[in-house]
């Protein structure tokens, strides 16, 4: 009897460990994104971390005139259009972070993304949502691009 007990208490030990290895979150592959939102369509949150994609721009959704706003309307829509891009293209699809370049001077990691493979950076300029933008040491090597033009 106390025999079958110890079996029984091992068997139950054993059926806890493995439920307990079932409920524990998959941990995802180096460099993969578990989660990503977007604030606009260049910036956003990784994993619950700010970050910004490196040496590209979206236009601003911000409220036209303020200190990190829109220059004017148009931009504004632009940039609304750009984040919901931004948002269906990532939904369901692989993200990983193909480069970091460390922290902005507002603490945002400055990345470079691919989504199902494919760079983000480029598949968002040729779909008219993005610009390039490029940086050295964290300063800027061109003008910010004009969002308030009629080209895109």
């Amino acid at each position: 009897m106390t025999r079958h007990l110890v079996l029984l208490a091992g068997l139950a030990g054993l059926l806890a460990l493995q439920a307990c290895e079932a409920i524990q979150p998959e941990h995802a592959p180096p460099g993969q994104v578990r989660e990503i939102s977007w604030s606009d369509g260049d910036s956003g949150h990784i994993d619950g971390e700010r970050f910004r994609l490196a040496d590209i721009d979206a236009p601003e959704t911000g409220t036209v005139g303020s200190r990190s706003g829109a220059r004017c309307e148009l931009e504004r829509q632009r940039g609304r259009e750009a984040k919901a891009w931004m948002v269906s293209l990532t939904r369901s699809a692989v993200v990983t972070i193909t480069g970091d370049h460390g922290a902005d001077r507002y603490g945002r990691r400055v990345l470079r993304l691919s989504v199902d493979g494919e760079d983000l950076a480029r598949t968002g300029i040729t779909a008219g949502y993005l610009q390039a933008w490029p940086h050295r040491n964290g300063r800027a090597q061109t003008p910010k691009p004009d969002w308030c033009g009629n080209a895109r």
